[in-house]
């Protein structure tokens, strides 16, 4: 069958349709993957007691423990078939991981250290550690990578637009004009801080037998600081150490990451939102690609497509994500194995993830300023500038001045001259009364063009390479 006959038949959009956006996550998060995780953290665990030389027997072998990290450096999609023909015979896929190894340290030798592997281990310990490096990677390689490099385009396009004039909307309604850079400053500057959470994540692990006292462990060699070998274990995968856990690492870590996730996606989720909004006022236009086609019926039309298909992947990520993040923080007392099948859907959250910023780059990246449309919304928009007037009014200590605007201009239509006359009509020094006169809605900025600069290199520090 080829790859595309079996796109056509997968049951899932990420392996089917999307399949090739999101091919670097299969290295990741897939069940070879898993599996290639699980099997490392079996090596490792078995090259450190190995390396204390814990048992008589360790010392007569004379280990040679740099030959041991190509059985989990290289281990292949053929390995992984062989890992789950083992599963098949036996039912327990992490049982199966350790026979897999097992056959690999025969393999070299050791046969008679085998027993070794696994040793004071529950299925957990191996899983748990196995995940840590799984989300690692993913965040690392995946992830951040790709949430950089929506807000470097998000960035380069904003600073493009830091004092085009932009009438606001608050409640639909005509508000104090911004800029565009402005607006897409904001959401930068959002997205921006929910990166930074996600980094800050702590990923953490264990590795401390059945019920995490260590009781085989002691009981085997009460001579050994097991604590402090276990620390050793978990910070030689780069993870942080979680001392205190029952059968299972608790899983805290993963709710806080997948929280972070979701908060970035929400603003995201925001943006496109807000985006398809302004498209629909024509206030962005979208540029057209060769070839393509809007809609079925109308010839005309250029839909919005990369944008409603970012939503639609940020509702399923995220719905799977919150779901993940309560489910895995409650186990029945030491543990129960329904955080074991919730969490072979974690690439699913990251797919969909995946997914949807390449959307909104995409959608992005067709986007023009429809500087015309623009400008003539702000024209007709006069009645802006009496948030102005009744402002100056209050620093000149006049007499209920919000009152007084709003008994002239409530409801009525403002144009440039019915906007000049109020100002002769209002209680004003002559002063202000120019001021007021020469203002505009397209020069009514405030500061908008040097907030959006100042969070754009906020956001350029954020996202840079050695922050």
């Amino acid at each position: 069958m080829s790859s595309d006959q079996y796109s056509s038949r997968a049951i899932s959009a990420l392996d089917g349709r999307y399949r090739r956006q999101v091919e670097e996550l299969s290295e990741y998060c897939s069940e070879y993957a898993l599996s290639r995780y699980r099997v490392r953290v079996e090596v490792e665990w078995f090259a450190l007691i190995c390396n204390e030389g814990i048992f008589e027997q360790v010392t007569e072998a004379n280990v040679d423990v740099d030959k041991l990290t190509p059985i989990w450096s290289t281990f292949s999609s053929e390995d992984s078939v062989r890992v789950r023909d083992i599963e098949r015979q036996i039912n327990h896929d992490v049982k199966a991981v350790e026979y897999f190894v097992k056959d690999a340290i025969s393999a070299l030798g050791l046969g008679s250290l085998k027993e070794l592997v696994h040793f004071g281990c529950t299925s957990e310990d191996i899983t748990n550690l196995a995940y840590a490096l799984m989300l690692t990677d993913i965040r690392e390689k995946v992830l951040i990578p790709g949430m950089k490099s929506w807000l470097r385009d998000l960035v380069s396009f904003a600073e493009s637009h830091v004092r085009q004039p932009m009438l606001s909307r608050t409640h639909g309604q005509t508000a104090s004009p911004t800029t565009v850079g402005k607006e897409l400053a904001n959401s930068a500057v959002r997205l921006a801080s929910w990166l930074s959470r996600f980094e800050q994540v702590q990923i953490q692990g264990k590795m401390n037998g059945a019920v995490g006292n260590f009781n085989a462990h002691v009981v085997a060699a009460p001579r050994i600081d097991w604590q402090e070998l276990s620390r050793s274990l978990v910070e030689r995968l780069d993870l942080v150490y979680n001392p205190y856990t029952t059968q299972i690492e608790p899983h805290d870590w993963i709710a806080e990451y997948l929280n972070a996730v979701v908060g970035f996606n929400q603003v995201l989720l925001d943006f496109v939102r807000d985006t398809w909004g302004y498209i629909s006022l024509g206030y962005f236009k979208q540029r057209t690609i060769e070839g393509e086609t809007g809609s079925s019926t109308m010839p005309h039309k250029v839909n919005p497509i990369d944008f409603e298909n970012a939503e639609g992947n940020i509702g399923i990520a995220n719905t799977l994500a919150k779901h993940l993040s309560e489910k895995l923080l409650v186990s029945r007392w030491q543990r129960d194995l329904s955080d074991s099948t919730a969490m072979r859907n974690l690439g699913s959250i990251f797919g969909h993830t995946d997914v949807a910023i390449k959307s909104a780059r995409r959608g992005l990246g067709k986007l023009a300023v429809n500087v015309d449309c623009i400008e003539a919304d702000l024209d007709d928009s006069w009645e802006v500038l009496t948030e102005a007037v009744q402002t100056v009014m209050r620093s000149e200590g006049s007499t209920d001045p919000y009152e007084a605007v709003k008994a002239i201009a409530r409801g009525g239509t403002i144009d440039r001259e019915r906007y000049r006359k109020l100002l002769h009509e209002l209680e004003l020094s002559q002063a202000s009364r120019e001021q007021l006169k020469s203002l505009t809605p397209a020069s009514y900025l405030g500061l908008a063009p040097q907030l959006a600069r100042q969070a754009l290199n906020h956001v350029k520090t954020t996202i840079a390479d050695d922050a």
